[in-house]
């Protein structure tokens, strides 16, 4: 079924380490109606799945991340993915 169109954002920034990892994933459907809009999207990283997963990746500054967007934009297959919460991002647009 189609749902529209989305934003999906995937927003990076670095670590302890220096090195750049997931800070958050999320999407929003843009409305059909024109005008200038305000949307706060729910940001969620994925989470690894054991305690030596989270250390390992820690270690190593290899956080688990999606690479296909289709699965922050359709959230199939998300159910069995554990994320956490991880704030908000606000963002503004015109729509024509």
């Amino acid at each position: 079924p189609f749902a529209g169109p989305q934003i999906v954002l995937s927003v990076y920034g670095p670590d302890f380490f220096g090195n750049d990892v997931v800070r958050g994933y999320g999407a929003v459907h843009i409305p059909f109606m024109s005008g200038r809009h305000t949307k706060t999207i729910a940001m969620f990283v994925p989470e690894s799945t054991s305690r030596l997963q989270k250390f390992t990746s820690w270690f190593t500054g290899r956080r688990p991340e999606f690479t296909d967007p289709k699965v922050v934009a359709q959230g199939e297959g998300r159910e069995v993915t554990r994320v956490r919460s991880q704030g908000f991002v606000t963002i503004s647009f015109n729509v024509l």
